[in-house]
């Protein structure tokens, strides 16, 4: 596997850069066992304009992602001394950046078990390089701030959102939200009382088309709706509309 991601990353290398989209090297934490394809990742995204740092051991894992506070990681699943599952679930209450998840394993349960412990993505290795490059590009994008979508805040009842901070509230009080999920309740909120399928929801958040089969969308609403306040087994902001997607009910 990694003899064919170092052909494909050292075709890519004798190419030119692609112009990276920030005036400033956004850091990268790369969190890898496997050497070889952390260095080579790590030169391809040099070449294209970020800051990397590697680690190699899951055990220092949590302490490196909480010391550095890099702009994004990059965290492998299976890992020696504590697995990425783990230090995700450690770091999320005090990190607020975009993580993403790779692994060559293709478990559904792996994926969505990644979601729920807070993952922004989860990509299956071997990724292409131009793809893992848009990938992490479109996390940035979102994780720096709003773009231009008029409203900044949105109030339903008891719950405001601010797309200008990316915070959200539930009477007062701030909800712990991850920077995909708020992408997700902003996008459902700004659509409020208008269903959106999921082709949509992928279309806008991830810029890719849906499969069909992909689960990430789901795992998230069911992580939002116990946050806002919403029932997870009778929804009445969040409600899913079958075959279809989701609604963010308006007030009444």
């Amino acid at each position: 596997m990694t003899d064919h991601l170092e052909e494909k990353f050292h075709a890519l290398g004798s190419q030119e850069p692609v112009v990276p989209d920030y005036p400033d090297q956004d850091h990268v934490l790369i969190i890898e066992d496997d050497q070889r394809l952390a260095e080579l990742t790590r030169d391809y995204l040099e070449a294209n304009g970020f800051r990397v740092t590697l680690e190699a051991d899951g055990a220092k894992g949590v302490d490196r992602i909480l010391n550095l506070q890099p702009d994004l990681v990059i965290l492998d699943l299976m890992l020696p001394g504590e697995d990425g599952l783990a230090i995700c679930r450690r770091v999320r209450p005090n990190f607020a950046g975009p993580i993403m998840m790779l692994t060559a394993r293709t478990d559904d349960l792996d994926q969505v078990l990644g979601l729920e412990m807070g993952a922004d993505d989860y990509v299956p290795k071997p990724v292409q390089p131009r793809v893992l490059l848009a990938r992490m590009r479109a996390l940035l994008r979102r994780a720096d701030g709003p773009t231009a979508d008029g409203e900044m805040r949105l109030k339903f009842e008891h719950l405001e959102i601010d797309n200008a901070t990316r915070e959200a509230w539930l009477s007062g009080e701030r909800i712990d939200l991850t920077s995909a999920e708020f992408d997700l309740l902003w996008l459902l909120a700004r659509n409020a009382g208008r269903v959106l399928t999921r082709e949509e929801i992928f279309s806008d958040l991830r810029g890719i088309k849906y499969d069909g089969q992909d689960r990430s969308i789901d795992v998230r609403v069911s992580r939002i709706r116990p946050k806002i306040g919403d029932d997870p087994n009778q929804p009445h902001r969040i409600k899913t509309v079958r075959s279809k997607g989701y609604l963010f009910v308006k007030d009444s």
